[in-house]
């Protein structure tokens, strides 16, 4: 038998209340992540991240000088591909390997309002979560340390002032 201080049962305790589904999916999805990274790097030797999909995407169908900057023109299939990847990705995690999909009561034009927000914070603070959270602060970039600790502070203030206010899904 195994026995644990305290201060570990306390934690795994805690650990249980917060992730009721368990935290595997979580360290599986990181460890894709954090490969898919290394291997855009290694092959291209830029750092991935997410927040420039968009533009590059419409470098596809839009003859606007700022589309068609060489940086977008050249690395847009594979922009594309890496972001059609985190959203098949986790479609083929949640219908394949888990018993029911994820319902949210979130009403869909609260997630659309927040994904459109969440794309124009990704170009307002140069990079997004992926970007600077995986790639920045590997790479010890203080520009992306400091936009780590500023979008989680953001996101905490957010969270508890829609708490207080009693918003609900």
């Amino acid at each position: 038998m195994i026995t644990v201080s305290p201060a570990i049962a306390s934690a795994l305790a805690i650990t249980a209340d917060l992730f009721p589904r368990g935290i595997d999916h979580y360290l599986i999805g990181g460890l894709f992540i954090g490969l898919g990274i290394a291997v855009i790097y290694l092959g291209t030797g830029i750092l991935a991240g997410n927040s420039t999909f968009l533009e590059t995407t419409l470098s596809y169908v839009s003859d606007l000088p700022r589309f068609q900057r060489e940086k977008y023109v050249a690395s847009r299939d594979w922009r594309v591909v890496f972001a059609v990847s985190i959203v098949a990705g986790a479609a083929i995690y949640e219908f394949g390997f888990t018993a029911d999909a994820f319902v949210t009561e979130v009403q869909w034009w609260r997630l659309l309002g927040g994904g459109i927000l969440v794309g124009i914070g990704t170009r307002i603070g140069k990079g997004c979560t992926s970007g600077h959270g995986v790639s920045g602060i590997a790479s010890l970039s203080r520009t992306s340390i400091v936009n780590v600790a500023l979008f989680i502070g953001a996101a905490v203030a957010t969270a508890l002032v829609v708490a207080s206010l009693g918003v609900t899904p």
